[in-house]
Parts: structure tokens; sequence; C-alpha cells
């Protein structure tokens, strides 16, 4: 292959629905697995299920260490060698996972499977795209949310589809056949080798050297107050998504209602990227962190209340959830510019995804020593927090907001 057919761009509906598939697989294979993994893992191996649930902790730990480096690879090198790395990794671990003798080979291999969580979940993937598309990367990495926010929705059900007709170490080797023959050539075909960085301060074409902003004023406690807010959300949101049922049991109603209303998570979440994708490109990303924060405080605030509304609930938690991960990687891409970007995507996503990894651990050892009630009032009293800190944070970004617009 010549250069100059190396470098011919790819269209972007191509890119980000191959980039899309593959988040998919990848979403489905880790962070959503022990939702239908852990019960038949139990009824074979006898292991403990906290254990066995806790290797998603180790997975989200190990890709939260790695971040940092991962986005400066990706900032020398772009997307590329990161991306089909990932692949490689998830295969590894989803074969060691598959078959495990023990527990620890079982936990080692959640080490192998955060490798591939690093470098291939979001965070990654939005700084190869920041990487390719500088300065209008925003709508390419919102389209890709909607892609991601489908991963429960396709691998929950081929899942159980797998583990009742196959037994689920057959269903993990599958898997990893996936991210060897389907993520990882989807993902060399439409991650091009991009051209790799003299300095600090080269760009990749003219108009990012236009577009990329100067240094604002108090940059460096702009960056901080962002990561918090992005840690606080992370971990809140970590906890409603895997302690959800019990919080809705605890209002009054049966499992089964619980389950129903559960599944309306995922649609909340695509639904308010729909519209993100729709309206988006009309006002500033930090407005979309606004919004996310509002109807996350929202929807804890009914439930802490226990007014009953929990269809109303649901939909603006979820809401808010979804759209967190836009913002997770828009507001930091027009704030700092497209240069600086993938290496501080990697920075943002150290500490939250450290937080999102302990978090559901800590909502559980919440719940048993106050209760139900004392937890949901935690979260609340946190996403109401959050609120406060993008207030701030609007207040001290608004003369660069104002100069954008």
């Amino acid at each position: 292959m010549d250069s100059q057919t190396e470098t011919r761009p790819l269209d972007r509906r191509v890119v980000i629905t191959a980039l899309g598939i593959a988040q998919i697989l990848a979403w489905g294979t880790s962070f959503y697995i022990p939702a239908v993994f852990a019960e038949p893992i139990l009824r074979e191996t006898g292991w403990s299920l906290s254990w066995i649930v806790g290797g998603t902790s180790i997975g989200l730990l190990v890709a939260g260490l790695i971040s940092p480096q991962v986005g400066r690879v990706i900032d020398r090198h772009g997307g590329r060698p990161v991306l089909l790395a990932s692949s490689l990794f998830y295969a590894a671990g989803l074969i060691g996972v598959g078959l495990a003798p023990s527990l620890p080979v079982y936990l080692a291999a959640w080490v192998l499977i955060g490798l591939g969580m690093g470098t291939g979940l979001y965070d990654a993937v939005f700084a190869a795209l920041g990487r390719m598309y500088g300065s209008e990367a925003r709508q390419p990495i919102t389209n890709l949310t909607l892609f991601g926010g489908f991963a429960s929705t396709i691998c929950w059900p081929l899942s159980a589809f797998m583990i009742e007709h196959a037994g689920w170490r057959t269903a993990c080797l599958i898997y990893a056949g996936l991210h060897l023959f389907l993520s990882l050539p989807l993902q060399m075909a439409v991650v091009r080798r991009a051209p790799a960085r003299v300095g600090a301060t080269t760009t990749p074409n003219d108009k990012d050297k236009q577009s990329e902003p100067v240094r604002i004023a108090s940059e460096t406690l702009i960056f901080g107050l962002l990561a918090v807010v992005l840690s606080i959300a992370a971990g809140v949101g970590s906890i409603v998504v895997v302690h959800l049922l019990i919080f809705l049991q605890a209002r009054g109603i049966d499992f089964a209602v619980a389950v129903s209303l559960g599944t309306l998570f995922g649609p909340a979440q695509v639904g308010a990227r729909v519209v993100e994708r729709l309206f988006g490109s009309s006002y500033h990303p930090i407005w979309t962190m606004i919004a996310c924060c509002v109807l996350m405080a929202a929807g804890l605030l009914l439930l802490s209340a226990n007014i009953g509304a929990l269809l109303l609930i649901i939909l603006l938690y979820g809401a808010g959830y979804g759209i967190s991960w836009v913002g997770r990687g828009t507001l930091p891409l027009a704030l700092f510019g497209p240069v600086r970007f993938p290496r501080l995507m990697g920075k943002l996503a150290f500490p939250s995804l450290i937080v999102q990894a302990l978090a559901p651990s800590a909502g559980a050892l919440l719940i048993e020593a106050s209760g139900v009630n004392s937890t949901i009032g935690v979260l609340t009293a946190l996403a109401l927090i959050n609120v406060v800190l993008m207030g701030v944070l609007w207040l001290m970004c608004r003369a660069q907001i104002a100069a954008e617009s």
C-alpha cells in the first residue's frame, strides 16, 4: 500500500461505525460481563461472588493506572497501535477467563482484560479521535457514544444465549474470537497510521494551529476541577448502575418490576445522546456537562425523597449518565484544544477510572453499614456537589466560552 492510499481520509461514517462495533464488543466483554456471567461462574466453580464480580474492579484499576501512558502513546503515534493492542489484550484476557482452572488465574486474566479496557474503551478512543480529527472531533465522539449505549442491549442477550447453549467458558472463547476476527480487522482498517509528533506544539494541520486556544487563566485549577467533576460523576454512576435494582426495590416494588424499570436505563442514555447529537453543535460542551450533573442530581433527589415516579427517575438519571460520557470527551477538547487533548484525556481518565473501580464495593459497604436510604442520601449529596462544582467551572471558563461563541 503506497503512502497516498494510506493517508487518504476515510468517510467518517465508516470510521465511527467500525469503531462503534468494536466499542459494543469492548464494553460487553468487560464492564457488562458480571451481570450475565457471574451466576453461572459461581454455580460451576463455587468461587466467592465478590471475587468473581471483583474482576471488573481489577480491570478498571488496571485501566486507570495505564491511562496516562496510553494518552502519551496516542499523542505521539496516533490511536492505531493502542486500539489494535486493545483487541489482543481483550482476546488474551477472555481466553484466560474461559480456561481459568482457579480463582487466581481468573483474576490474573482480568488484569489482561484491564489492559484491553485501558487501551480500548471510551477514553482511549476519544483521544484517538481527537488525534485523527483535531478540533472537529466533537461530532465523531458523540456518534461513537451512540454505539456504546447499545452494549448491554446487544451483549447481555447474546451472552445469555451462548451460556445456555455452550456454557460460560465457551462463551468467553467465542468473544475472544470476535475480538481477534472482528474488532481487530475493523480497527486496523479504519485507524490509519498517524504522523509522529515532532514536539509538543506540533499540530496535525493548519486548522488546528488556528483553533488551538491560548492557555487559559488558572488552567491547572480548571483541569483539576474538571477531573474532580468527572470522577464524582463516574463514581456515583458506577454505584447506581451496579446497585440500581436494590435502590428500586427499597422503594416498595418487587424484583420483576425493578428489572422492567431497569431496562429503560439504556434507552434513556441513548435517547439523551441522540438529542446531544442533533443539537450539540449549537452550544458549548460545558452545557452538556452541566445538563449531565443537573439531570443526575434531579433523579437522585426524587429517589431520595421517596415520592414514587420511578419511571421519571430512571429517565432523568439515565439521560444524565448517558451524556456524562459525551461531556467527558468533548469538554476537555473544547477547553484545552486538540493538540493537547490525547495526553490530557489520559490524565483525566486516571482518577475517574480508579474511582469507578472502587465505587461499587464502597457502595456495597455503605449499604451494609448505613442502609439503602442513607446510601441514596450520600449519592444525592455528591451529585449536588457536582452541580455546584460545574457552576464554579462555568464561572472560571465563561470568558473563553464567550470568545468561542
